[in-house]
């Protein structure tokens, strides 16, 4: 029998922007941006989606858009922005993703025109998967609000929704046409949302480069003070790393390694079983720890890396653990968290570890035993933590 064979490859390109008061008139950046994008195209259209506590936070906004649309007409903006809730609220329940598709049909966005996210991750997530699944792909701008949105998930290639009660159970690979980050949305944040997203630096440096690590330990004060010159270089090098291994490595991840979910495959879980009350990067943050000790208990990290490790994470104000990541028997609820990160690498688990602070190596084994001893230390340093705090304040 013949065979007929296809094979083509196809080339995705898009900038990320930083910025300062994006929708200021005299900030051409986003009409410049549009205006050269498929210049040949005499009607473009922008629909924009705005996160409910970014509109709440800056109740000006929506004016300043229709400001900006009013002095650079070359684009259409529909009049009617859609404001949604943010968190994951928007990607558990479907009917968010059911408005924005309506919007996408009833204002007649094509594959010309642009679909704006102003949000947190949660809500780039969920309208960058409607544009994609709209006439096979609309274009989407992703315009991150959080930390968290600016230095990871807001600049990568991934998009979806909750289903099953499962985190990103549908979704996709579709890479945005471009993000601008704008530090003034970040004035704005609660402080648990500032120091939120920090996590994601101090992973990405964990496995990546041991010298953003340094400058990390070195800024801790600055950052959790709110500074906002080491906030925006903090953002700017982690996004920085990210890029270059969604570069440099398997963007569309068709195999089993995941270096840049250090630390998440607790976090994920907890985060659902706490029904979210647990921010991401909080989550993240208890599972870098979790992961650290292990490395060190299986012997891979040194304890004094180990130590730097969860000395940086307390400094920035994040808690070591949580009740929920205790394993007390073979079916703690923590533990199927690993059951359900196999499923969604596809088979095979592949969980990364530090064998150095900028440095981690896969495994495809994880000691039960091993993870119930490094849960029973990080609990016991977060009680001693809580009452060296409580002597203190006495």
């Amino acid at each position: 029998m013949d065979t007929l064979h296809q094979s083509f490859t196809v080339k995705f390109s898009y900038n990320v922007f930083f910025t300062s008061a994006l929708f200021d008139p005299a900030n051409k950046l986003i009409n410049d941006f549009l205006t050269g994008n498929n210049p040949s195209v005499s009607v473009k259209k922008i629909l924009f989606v705005i996160d409910e506590g970014v509109a709440n936070n800056h109740p000006a906004l929506i004016g300043q858009i229709k400001d900006y649309f009013i002095q650079y007409n070359q684009t259409q903006l529909v009049q009617d922005i859609l404001i949604i809730p943010g968190g994951e609220t928007v990607k558990n329940d479907t009917c968010y993703l059911d408005l924005v598709l309506e919007a996408i049909n009833s204002y007649s966005i094509d594959r010309h025109s642009f679909v704006a996210a102003i949000g947190g991750g949660a809500v780039l997530d969920m309208v960058g998967y409607a544009a994609t699944i709209s006439h096979r792909g609309v274009k989407h701008i992703r315009i991150p609000t959080t930390v968290l949105s600016q230095n990871d998930s807001g600049i990568g290639v991934k998009n979806g929704i909750n289903y099953f009660n499962k985190k990103n159970f549908l979704g996709t690979f579709s890479p945005p046409v471009a993000i601008f980050n704008d530090d003034l949305f970040l004035e704005t944040l609660s402080d648990r949302d500032w120091r939120s997203g920090i996590a994601e630096a101090i992973k990405v440096a964990l496995i990546k480069d041991k010298v953003f690590f340094t400058w990390l330990e070195e800024n801790a004060t600055l950052l959790a003070q709110r500074d906002r010159d080491a906030m925006n270089y903090q953002i700017w090098q982690c996004a920085k790393l990210h890029l270059e291994h969604i570069r440099s490595a398997d963007p569309f991840e068709s195999g089993s390694s995941r270096p840049l979910d250090f630390g998440h495959w607790s976090a994920h879980k907890l985060e659902y079983l706490t029904n979210y009350e647990i921010r991401h990067g909080e989550a993240v943050a208890m599972g870098i720890a979790l992961d650290t000790v292990y490395s060190n208990l299986s012997g891979r990290l040194s304890s004094d890396e180990s130590d730097r490790v969860l000395n940086l994470i307390q400094k920035l104000g994040f808690e070591l653990t949580h009740p929920l990541l205790q394993v007390e028997h073979d079916n703690s609820p923590i533990l199927l968290g690993l059951q359900e990160f196999r499923e969604h690498l596809g088979g095979q688990l592949t969980v990364t570890l530090l064998t150095a602070i900028g440095k981690g190596e896969e495994a495809h084994e994880i000691d039960a035993a091993l993870v119930k001893k490094a849960g029973e230390i990080l609990f016991e340093l977060n009680q001693q933590t809580a009452h060296n705090l409580s002597s203190s304040v006495l």
